[in-house]
């Protein structure tokens, strides 16, 4: 087999595409985001167009996509001068020319809150910038950086402690006496040479599903360098995404102190009808180490149009394969159906049988979203379940999982739970109102067993071949209840004044914790945040 030292090399693969003619039409970056991702779908909806569930941390979409809420400008003299439309309605630093456009921001979240059991000051202080352009028709550019410290609420505090690392948000270094001091950094240069063809180099997350979590490809865990290459012909798109990841719990030498690890995904999704889209995905995952301790990037992965499954056989490889499935039911122009399906391995006897072989590991979602119910102009409803059987993920080579730096690249909670997830929106002018309900049974390693609910374990360390179910282990149920009143001060970069509540029910056979929160803050919410398990 052929190698790749650094994994950035073989970019130089898609230059063929680099003399295509340019036929796309200006774009605007949008951040993929609750807010802003709802609007998206609505829109798609009403067009009765169908549209393909792969969402980058930042989209890039056509300007007569990109619709939100009705907002009435402000009457008053001071909002219409160049200060007050700064401050309510338009981006810090804004050129606009033909040829070129750019736009700089300046991005903030500062929060304090209350947590009554044990009592708890909570904070959080994040600043940072932005800065998103056009060059052209066909490139356009993201970066941004952000600098925080922070006092979280108990439950966070020790998942934070738990995985080393900021939940999305980095490693951090101690602040004072209970907080934490991390900084992270995102970007990508985006490149359309036709409407056929799309190539994403970045530092950054994606998101592949139509639901809340993802079973496929989350944007859960930390950002990581990648390329994606779009096609897009006919009612077809074809997603290669191309990645390093990191394991941070395998160091290396002084030099590159942690693991790396590569992974390649192909996600196939049609438009079938203006009502039906349906999807494939594949994903394979090796280290980059091999018997010498240097492999590197695996040439035959490079392959943008093959299944990974007779490749692996025929090369003897060890490496860690998924296969997967996506489904979306346009009910009418307000809503739709969305299932996912994951395969890590899977024995159909076995499964008819019934007698919970551990090596059945799979999960699906299923889900439904409701635009505007009740003819109640921007309300919005969604339900979803999440299921996923013990030691689903992992491997037996443990750096060889599906995941990166310390979390999983799907469900935050990894494997070996179901969940149910339920988020009621509404906005009237620039008043937000959010509800979101998780409630989760998550089985737990206890007594330093592997139960198969940490895909950072090998999962030959299983504790019985037979009898496995979800919730082994150490039962534990998770109730979240999650309430949030905003007044959005500017939908340039969805800067928001926000107060809110959580309630959070924890009970399993070694503990019994209800705890609240109550906060106030002033965010630019630009990514998602993902503290609800």
């Amino acid at each position: 087999m052929i190698h790749f030292r650094n994994w950035q090399y073989f970019t130089a693969f898609f230059i063929f595409c680099l003399f295509s003619d340019s036929l796309v039409s200006q774009t605007l970056t949008v951040p993929f985001q609750q807010d802003y991702r709802v609007q998206l779908e609505r829109h798609y909806l009403g067009s009765g167009n169908g549209w393909h569930p792969v969402w980058p941390a930042m989209i890039n979409a056509d300007e007569d996509t990109v619709q939100y809420a009705d907002i009435r400008p402000f009457s008053s003299r001071f909002a219409r001068r160049a200060v007050g439309r700064k401050l309510f309605s338009e981006s810090l630093i804004r050129v606009n020319k033909p040829d070129f456009r750019l736009i700089i921001d300046p991005l903030v979240n500062f929060s304090a809150g209350k947590q009554t059991d044990p009592e708890r000051n909570t904070w959080v202080n994040t600043r940072g910038f932005r800065a998103d352009g056009t060059i052209g028709r066909d490139f356009s550019f993201h970066t941004a950086f952000y600098e925080s410290q922070a006092v979280f609420a108990t439950w966070t505090d020790s998942v934070v402690r738990q995985l080393s690392v900021v939940p999305g948000q980095a490693k951090f270094k101690p602040f004072k006496e209970n907080g934490f001091d991390y900084a992270f950094s995102e970007g990508h240069i985006n490149y359309t040479p036709s409407k056929y063809f799309n190539f994403r180099f970045g530092h950054g997350r994606n998101f592949f599903g139509d639901g809340y979590r993802s079973l496929l490809l989350s944007d859960v865990a930390f950002n990581y360098p990648y390329l994606m290459v779009t096609t897009k012909v006919w009612k077809l798109q074809y997603v290669n995404l191309y990645a390093q990841m990191m394991d941070l719990r395998m160091p290396r030498a002084d030099w590159d102190p942690w693991h790396k690890k590569y992974t390649t995904m192909h996600y196939l999704t049609m438009n079938v009808t203006p009502w039906l889209n349906l999807g494939i995905f594949e994903a394979i995952v090796w280290n980059s180490g091999d018997s010498t301790g240097n492999r590197g990037f695996d040439i035959n992965y490079l392959n943008p149009v093959i299944f990974y499954r007779p490749v692996e056989f025929s090369m003897g490889s060890p490496d860690n394969a998924l296969l997967g499935g996506s489904l979306r039911i346009n009910l009418r122009e307000k809503a739709f159906l969305y299932a996912q399906l994951m395969l890590d391995e899977f024995k159909l006897d076995h499964v008819l049988k019934g007698d919970g072989w551990w090596a059945n590991k799979h999960g699906f979602q299923l889900g439904f979203k409701i635009f505007d119910p009740f003819d109640v102009k921007n309300l919005f409803l969604q339900a979803e379940y999440n299921h996923v059987r013990p030691y689903t993920y992992a491997h037996n080579e443990s750096v060889q999982n599906y995941g990166h730096y310390n979390q999983p690249l799907a469900h935050p909670l990894g494997a070996n739970f179901r969940e149910t997830d339920v988020i009621v929106s509404y906005r009237i002018q620039r008043w937000l109102f959010d509800y979101k309900l998780v409630y989760s049974i998550h089985g737990i390693d206890t007594a330093g067993l592997n139960f198969g609910g940490d895909i950072y374990k090998p999962y030959l360390t299983y504790v019985t071949e037979f009898g496995n179910k979800i919730g082994q282990g150490l039962k534990s149920t998770l109730m979240v209840n999650d309430l949030r009143v905003g007044w959005l001060v500017n939908p340039a970069t969805n800067l928001q004044l926000n107060a809110g509540i959580t309630l959070r029910n924890e009970i399993s056979g070694t503990h019994d914790y209800s705890g609240v929160l109550i906060w106030f803050g002033l965010r630019s919410s630009l990514f998602n945040l993902y503290y609800d398990w």
